[in-house]
């Protein structure tokens, strides 16, 4: 996805807002497996996703826990760093070949300082990424695994042909075995 399609799927800017921070933003490739982010670590990057699909995940004494998947036209960002600048909790590990367009965030945050639009731009940001963090809050906390795996299906089909099972697993709150029983059930 075209890093145009990306900044205006956030909120749709003027030519010349959209040239500053295309002129700040810097294409990158990473193989599969290679880990972009590291928790306990403060992230200077935002990253837009152009090709491939990533997950976040934690560590706790059980092992990883997923809590979220990016794929194509996502952003990557720990927001710990980005308003805080402190370090971030998630690890972001790459699931296939990405491309992905790199922005840094002083840069970005000179912009917002030069340029109204860009700053609504990084409200609107901030405003998308707190909703989809209180969703995946609600989603966790009000529904069965079987309705999560169901909305997931509706949302991110693709998910199931690009992502392991044990990661849609531990991104739902249950284990293999659980998710193998639930797909059975709804065949």
């Amino acid at each position: 996805m075209e890093i145009e399609i990306i900044l205006d799927k956030i909120y749709e800017l003027p030519t010349t807002s959209r040239r500053s921070i295309i002129d700040a933003v810097t294409e990158l490739e990473y193989t599969k497996g290679y880990r972009l982010l590291n928790a306990d670590k403060v992230e200077r990057n935002i990253y837009f996703i152009k090709k491939g699909i990533v997950r976040a995940y934690t560590n706790s004494p059980d092992g990883e826990v997923t809590f979220w998947f990016g794929k194509e036209g996502d952003t990557i960002v720990s927001m710990k760093s980005y308003v805080n600048n402190q370090k971030g909790y998630e690890n972001i590990e790459l699931l296939e070949d990405c491309v992905l367009y790199k922005l840094n965030a002083s840069a970005l945050n000179d912009l917002f300082i030069n340029d109204v639009y860009i700053a609504n731009w990084g409200r609107k940001f901030a405003e998308q990424e707190l909703l989809k963090t209180e969703e995946r809050l609600i989603e966790r906390q009000f529904k069965t695994a079987s309705e999560r795996y169901i909305e997931l299906i509706k949302s991110n089909p693709e998910l199931l042909q690009r992502v392991q099972l044990s990661y849609i697993a531990s991104y739902l709150g249950i284990t293999q075995v659980s998710l193998s029983r639930i797909r059975a059930k709804l065949r």
